[in-house]
């Protein structure tokens, strides 16, 4: 098996991403935006932890009425941050995508949270429907480097899920945001401290935004993203390595060893109690049903847990959702076993992404920061 071309959840053909932050004056959060094609993809849902923050999740549930969603919106802000999603689905409005009805569309916008209140200073400065909107509109389908419909050229430099994002220090605005530092962020394949990530906290260091694809011998993508915001560890409790890496494709994280011992030992984040949560969307480009995306929305969680120590707390509000864009036939059983597997794989090797993309602040330090010598030093 191989990653798709960019290592993302955008490898699932047909889907988009586009994040938005705010930065300094009081924030440090965030918004991550998921587009579904314009006829929708395929969706269920796995809700693990004791303290979620979602909307538009029993729709979800195979009984129900609708079966493909327009876009999840992934946000900071805890409750009060499901008010992104009000700015996607004015957006999918205004472009005439959503569910059709007498006088119109509703667009189908489920969403999740993770808890980073007061963590830029100021305890209500979330994010809001303006903040959606601006990550809805980073996740226009216009390619880096050309021109959009008013003129702007996005040409930002890609962002790699690796080293040294994770170890620079956050000084103002993040990633070319306005000077207030509120900004959308139109590398879509981007990990670290970018939209819902901006904020998070993983185990004591800088979690963030992670993402992560694989394609399987029959061709058939499947790709997740994660926003790692979790109360436990992201560590094996044996070395220090970073779990999710364990289950990285060849040459994936060969730029990692285990650290000294000297810095494990040095090594006691603050065991305060905190509320946390760690969301994300997990993907593929099969026909599948909202059963099947629920079941693998559901096995996703193995690689959540297997990422992170403990998962599924009473502080944790753990969601993560399925998606099929439908390009692809039905799976036969053997077929659907491999997606599985593969979900659940792609969602820990997304959440090391995260952790080491992180960028390190004076209350979460980057993993780099805290075990350099985890770095592996080129021959």
């Amino acid at each position: 098996m191989r990653p798709g071309p960019s290592n993302s959840l955008v490898d699932v053909a047909g889907l988009r991403v586009g994040h938005a932050q705010r930065v300094g004056g009081g924030y440090l959060t965030g918004t991550t935006v998921v587009l579904a094609p314009p006829s929708g993809a395929v969706a269920g849902v796995d809700v693990r932890g004791a303290a979620p923050g979602t909307r538009e999740t029993e729709l979800l549930d195979p009984r129900n009425l609708v079966s493909r969603v327009h876009a999840v919106v992934l946000t900071g802000g805890s409750a009060y941050g499901l008010s992104a999603a009000c700015g996607v689905v004015d957006r999918l409005a205004d472009a005439g995508i959503g569910y059709p009805v007498a006088g119109g569309v509703v667009p189908i916008v489920p969403a999740a949270v993770i808890f980073d209140l007061g963590r830029g200073g100021t305890f209500r400065a979330v994010p809001d429907a303006s903040l959606g909107t601006a990550a809805y509109d980073a996740a226009a389908p216009f390619p880096l480097g050309t021109a959009t419909p008013d003129g702007q050229v996005d040409a930002l430099p890609p962002l790699a899920a690796g080293v040294p994002l994770g170890r620079r220090k956050r000084k103002g605005p993040l990633h070319g945001g306005s000077p207030d530092g509120a900004g959308g962020l139109s590398d879509k394949t981007a990990s670290g401290s970018i939209g819902a990530g901006t904020g998070a906290r993983a185990g004591g260091l800088a979690g963030g935004v992670g993402t992560a694809s694989v394609v399987l011998p029959d061709g058939t993508t499947v790709a997740a993203l994660v926003v790692a915001n979790p109360v436990g560890s992201v560590l094996d409790p044996r070395d220090g390595t970073v779990a999710g890496a364990r289950y990285g494709l060849p040459g994936e994280f060969d730029h990692l060893q285990p650290p000294r011992q000297a810095e494990l030992d040095a090594w006691h984040p603050e065991n305060a109690p905190s509320f946390n949560t760690t969301i994300g969307v997990v993907a593929t480009d099969l026909t599948l049903t909202k059963a099947q995306c629920g079941k693998l929305a559901a096995v996703a969680h193995d690689g959540l847990a297997r990422a992170i120590r403990p998962a599924h707390t009473m502080t944790d509000g753990d969601t993560i959702f399925g998606l099929a864009t439908c390009a692809r036939p039905e799976p036969g059983h053997d077929t659907l076993q491999e997606v599985l597997a593969a979900g659940a794989d792609v969602f820990s090797r997304a959440i090391a992404h995260a952790v080491l993309a992180a960028t390190g602040r004076e209350d979460a330090p980057a993993y780099l920061d805290v075990f350099p010598s985890a770095l592996r030093k080129q021959s």
